[in-house]
């Protein structure tokens, strides 16, 4: 006999986490339920579920703030439940790292469909934790960084940052999502300063000379991307 996957529905409307409740369990899952931020955050910890569906108009703890702590211990798949005019904090909630998302009223059909689609796919582990691009060697698990055989003393911060950028080479990435992925924040926190800052003593550090190409490049109206070619 197969298990079946459990999923936490996490929303203060005992209406609609029924309707959520029976679909999953009609269709080979076993539902769990949490009308509260608090209750969800010791579910997840004690029952360790498959997925959790998660409403963002919680009382007390607030949807963000459980998926900030979901994301803080790990890659547990989440979809945000959302209302119609919640537009921002969809978009905040998938910065810091939400699955997918669906709106409010919601189809139950679509949800199992999306919740099979996001356990389908699943999240991407890194292949090697070491990025090797010539002159620049990261160490991922000793955040040791070389750079021409020399030893860079980067700040914790800034080797997240670079990590981060240099794990997903030419990608180019906005300073909000950079603020989400690294901060695990959000211009409405904190300013997008903060990512300008970083960035410039990152390329100080690398630079070994005036001529010498940086890593990170600017791209004007978006942001910034590494670039490994030399």
């Amino acid at each position: 006999m197969s298990v079946r996957p459990s999923i936490l529905v996490v929303d203060d409307d005992p209406d609609a986490r029924l309707l959520a409740t029976l679909a999953l369990n009609e269709h080979g899952f076993d539902a769990l339920e949490a009308g509260d931020g608090e209750t969800a955050s010791q579910m997840i910890a004690q029952c360790s579920p498959a997925l959790v569906i998660l409403d963002l108009g919680l009382p007390g703890i607030g949807g963000l703030d459980v998926l900030k702590q979901v994301r803080l211990a790990g890659n547990l798949p989440v979809i945000l439940l959302t209302g119609r005019g919640d537009q921002s904090d969809r978009v905040v909630g998938l910065e810091l790292g939400a699955d997918d998302y669906i709106v409010k009223p919601f189809d139950p059909r679509e949800m199992v469909a999306r919740v099979n689609a996001v356990l389908r796919r699943g999240r991407p582990t890194p292949p090697s934790t070491a990025l090797d691009f010539g002159d620049l060697k990261i160490d991922l698990t000793t955040r040791d960084v070389l750079h021409s055989g020399n030893r860079i003393d980067l700040k914790a911060k800034e080797f997240d940052l670079l990590a981060y950028m240099a794990s997903a080479p030419r990608q180019v990435f906005s300073r909000e999502q950079l603020l989400a992925g690294v901060w695990e924040s959000s211009a409405q926190w904190q300013g997008t300063a903060t990512v300008n800052e970083h960035v410039h003593r990152i390329r100080r550090k690398l630079r070994t000379g005036p001529s010498e190409p940086q890593w990170i490049e600017t791209i004007r109206g978006a942001g910034y991307r590494f670039s490994p070619e030399r």
